[in-house]
């Protein structure tokens, strides 16, 4: 288990994030040191240590920026994305409860930025029922969304049906004082429901296929 940090191990992590964020390799000694205003090389090298021994970075010998973070941060060209919960393309389901989405054991995947079309705050959900198995989405796949509430006509949207407080997978097609969410599947009807009885939570910028 790893220990606490202190308040100057947290911000040498931080800067190293930042740093490597922005340029796409690690910063060396000197670049932490005076990113952080400490007063030696030596007190730079004694965190980067401790870092090092609770797990959250690894330092190669002899190469000046030889750090590769570990912890709180994916491999670069990688993004961590969280699991919040089960969709259903299908039939509506309840919404998850705030205490579940802060469970500190939630399910987290390191994927590529190709599939997030690079951008920010994606997270995931599981497919459950095949209503938008037309569109290449089936049961058991993950769909990765953007948070967005406005979203255009035709997107694939998770929609939240606020009477019934459930939450659905369809596309968005916004028809006067109307919304319609289409399925992807000739076998199944739209669901109509009034505007302001619909909150779109995300809009479906990947899917990651498990079969």
């Amino acid at each position: 288990m790893k220990g606490k940090l202190s308040p100057r191990q947290q911000g040498i992590l931080a800067f190293i994030r930042r740093f490597m964020d922005e340029h796409q390799f690690p910063p060396t000694v000197r670049d932490i040191q005076a990113g952080c205003d400490i007063s030696s090389t030596s007190v730079v090298d004694y965190n980067l240590q401790v870092l090092q021994r609770e797990g959250n970075l690894r330092r190669l010998p002899e190469v000046s920026r030889g750090i590769e973070l570990l912890d709180g941060g994916a491999r670069r060209g990688f993004v961590n994305v969280p699991v919040l919960a089960s969709i259903a393309a299908g039939v509506p389901i309840p919404v998850p409860s705030q205490e579940a989405l802060d469970d500190p054991n939630l399910e987290n995947i390191e994927l590529p930025t190709s599939l997030t079309q690079g951008k920010e705050n994606v997270f995931a959900l599981r497919v459950k029922g095949t209503s938008m198995i037309d569109a290449f989405i089936a049961d058991g796949d993950l769909v990765l969304l953007e948070p967005v509430v406005h979203p255009d006509n035709g997107d694939m949207v998770a929609a939240w049906l606020l009477d019934d407080e459930e939450v659905t997978l369809k596309r968005f097609y916004l028809e006067g004082d109307t919304v319609r969410l289409q399925p992807a599947n000739s076998a199944m009807e739209p669901i109509s429901v009034p505007a302001e009885k619909v909150a779109v939570r995300g809009r479906v910028v990947g899917v990651v296929r498990t079969m």
